[in-house]
Parts: structure tokens; C-alpha cells; sequence
């Protein structure tokens, strides 16, 4: 189960991962929270379209069932309206948000929905944001503590049991994307490739405290899936330029020089030592799936 702040989230965070254990024969499940409705058009190419602003909600609902099924995934709505972006967002900013979006939810009444979707869909890996969200959106750091609350409170019977069956999963992992290291060896690929790099200047600009790198336990290998990211992407027009940052480097270079997605292994109810390359580690040792 990967749980998600917004459509296109699940296509730029571990996209390629799902897709490869999908074709392994996963039951793979994206919980996404919000609608995206407050989300602005990020494709230049469809800047100002009055018809995609009046109808924001519905075409990204479209956006994300095309991912879906390029991904090959299950997908769920937990129903929440988007909170959009506010500067230098932390949590006690809350009450600067619009009234009844996700960010002003009760932490614990807001994991409800996802505690029922984990009892019936009992996955044994949930994925999602860390304590800062990633990034700081209003959504992914209230889908983070929502993940993590539910996460906890899934597998105890005493906890709402009008939810359904207790079912406890057994490995939260966080994304861990976007790392120096990262850049570093896509940048260094382009060098080698005798092509000039588009992260040169990105690098050179690098906060020094922004970097996650050594958070990574876990490296899922899954180049041959960045065709398929690529695609789930794409599909989410209003969002994602086909020629834009996503797509800097050619497709071969990021398969070569950087073919993980990487995650941070935050809790586990099973011996799994790391680094990891696998996100079942230890739950297939254990015959538990």
C-alpha cells in the first residue's frame, strides 16, 4: 500500500517500484488523499485553459485513473480536499488553511478511512512520506502523520473495531527521493556519456541541509520500469511537461546511472538487517507472503 497526498504523487514517488513488483505478481494498492482540486496547472503548455480550471477536480480524477492503469495498480480516494500550498508550511500553521481541507483535519479522525482500507486490503508494506513530507506541502506532511497513525492503529482490535478485523502491517517505509548522491551519478552519467549535463547548475546550487542521503536503508532495483514511470508521468498532463525537469537527462542515462528507487525503512515487526534491496526483506524469510 502506498499512500499519497495527491494524484501524480504516486507516479513521481517509487512509481517504478510498484510497477516492478506488479509484474512480479504484487497486489499493490495506492490510498490517494486529496483530489488535487487547489493544485495549479505545472504544465506550461496548458497554462490558463479556462476549461481545465473550472474543472480541475474532475480532470485529475481522469489524470490518475490513466496512471493507474499504466502502473497496474489498485487506487483508492480517501475523499479529503486538497489544503494547497502555503510557504514555509509546519503544522502549527494549520489554521492558515482553508476550512475543511486535509490539513486542518484531526490527525486521528482523518486516519479512520485508512485504518478500514489497510483492515480490508491487509497489505504487509505500507509506503509513504516522512515527518516533513518530503516536501513541505500542507497534504504530504498530514498524509504522513495520518500514514503512521493508521499504520499503528490497524492492528489493534481495541482501536475502532467497527473498522473491520484488526490487521497490524508489517514494514512503514518513507520515500527517499531527490538525494546529492543521486544528481551526483546522474550528472557524472551525462559526463561520461559525452553529453552536457542538466544538473550541473542544480548541484552547484545545493542547499547544504536539504540533502536525505543518508536516511536511504533500502534500494529497490528497477531501471527497466523507468519506461512505465515515465508514461504514469505523462499522464498526469496538468501537472508534468513532457519536456520538463522530469525528463532532464535521456531515459538510458537514468537507467544507468541511477536505477533504485530509495526508501527508508521506519519501522519493522520483522528481522530485515540492512541496507535492503528488497521492500518484502524479511517478510518472505518469515513465509508471510
Amino acid at each position: 500500500m502506498a499512500v499519497h497526498a495527491h494524484p501524480d504523487d504516486e507516479s513521481s514517488k517509487g512509481a517504478a517500484t510498484m510497477a516492478r513488483y506488479v509484474r512480479e505478481g504484487v497486489d499493490v494498492l495506492v490510498v490517494t488523499c486529496t483530489g488535487g482540486e487547489r493544485g495549479d496547472i505545472l504544465n506550461p503548455k496548458l497554462a490558463g485553459d479556462p476549461e481545465i480550471l473550472a474543472n480541475m477536480a474532475q480532470i485529475r480524477r481522469a489524470e490518475m485513473e490513466r496512471a493507474r492503469e499504466i502502473l497496474g495498480v489498485r487506487q483508492e480516494w480517501l475523499g479529503f480536499v486538497d489544503s494547497g500550498w502555503l510557504e514555509d508550511y509546519r503544522p502549527e500553521h494549520a489554521d492558515k488553511l482553508p476550512d475543511g481541507c486535509f490539513g486542518r483535519e484531526d490527525v486521528a479522525t482523518a486516519a479512520q478511512p485508512l485504518i478500514k482500507l489497510m483492515r480490508e486490503f491487509r497489505p504487509h508494506v505500507v509506503i509513504t512520506y516522512d515527518e516533513e513530507g518530503g516536501y513541505p506541502h500542507p497534504d504530504h506532511i498530514q498524509c504522513h502523520r495520518v500514514s503512521v497513525a493508521a499504520f499503528d492503529a490497524a492492528g489493534d482490535a481495541q482501536v475502532h473495531p467497527e473498522l473491520g478485523e484488526a490487521w497490524q502491517p508489517l514494514k512503514l517505509y518513507y520515500h527517499v527521493s531527490f538525494t546529492r548522491s543521486q544528481f551526483t551519478a546522474l550528472h557524472e552519467a551525462c559526463l561520461a556519456a559525452g553529453i552536457d549535463s542538466p544538473y550541473a547548475e542544480l548541484l552547484a546550487d545545493w542547499p547544504a541541509d536539504r540533502d536525505k542521503g543518508d536516511r536511504v536503508t533500502t534500494r529497490v532495483e528497477c531501471g527497466a520500469y523507468f519506461p512505465i514511470r515515465d508514461d504514469a508521468l505523462r499522464a498526469h498532463a496538468t501537472q508534468i511537461d513532457p519536456d520538463g525537469g522530469w525528463f532532464r537527462a535521456p531515459l538510458t542515462i537514468r537507467q544507468q546511472g541511477w536505477p533504485t528507487e530509495d526508501y527508508q525503512l521506519a519501522k519493522s515487526l520483522v528481522d530485515s538487517p540492512t541496507p535492503e534491496s528488497d521492500l518484502f526483506a524479511g517478510i518472505r524469510k518469515e513465509g508471510l507472503v
